[in-house]
């Protein structure tokens, strides 16, 4: 699906998501591969379901490992744009359809996907003006 929508749409670009499990960071190698091939500009990597912070005791866990996208990003030469949790409150916000930005707009999970949506847009941004036709003018 993601070959015919590149070959079909022009994209802005693509973002890669993995968790930090080596086969979903081959999968998602193969993705890059696969935009690359179809020059669709790839914005850069974001660990999904990087760690759990447990809503009693605060306490970190890595449950599917950590850093697997950040080091992947690094050797293919692709911005990392993030790590996102696994967090109930994200997990019940999509299952509802109200994003953790709305629900919970000033707590942490809402300023990372804020700082991610905002590199996204300013690398769309850029890649629009950079790749954008020259404006010819002509003189009466």
């Amino acid at each position: 699906a993601q070959l015919t929508m590149a070959q079909r749409v022009p994209l802005a670009g693509a973002v890669i998501v993995s968790t930090p499990q080596d086969i979903a960071l081959l999968d998602a190698r193969k993705g890059l591969g696969m935009f690359q091939k179809v020059n669709v500009p790839v914005l850069g990597f974001i660990e999904n379901m990087s760690y759990f912070l447990c809503p009693k005791c605060s306490e970190r866990t890595e449950i599917f490992s950590h850093g697997g996208a950040q080091k992947w990003a690094k050797k293919l030469d692709v911005d990392f744009l993030g790590e996102l949790p696994l967090d109930m409150d994200i997990r019940l916000g999509c299952d509802n359809g109200t994003p953790i930005t709305i629900s919970a707009p000033d707590g942490p999970h809402s300023k990372t996907f804020s700082e991610i949506a905002d590199s996204i847009a300013s690398k769309v941004q850029k890649n629009r003006t950079l790749n954008s036709p020259p404006i010819i003018e002509t003189l009466d």
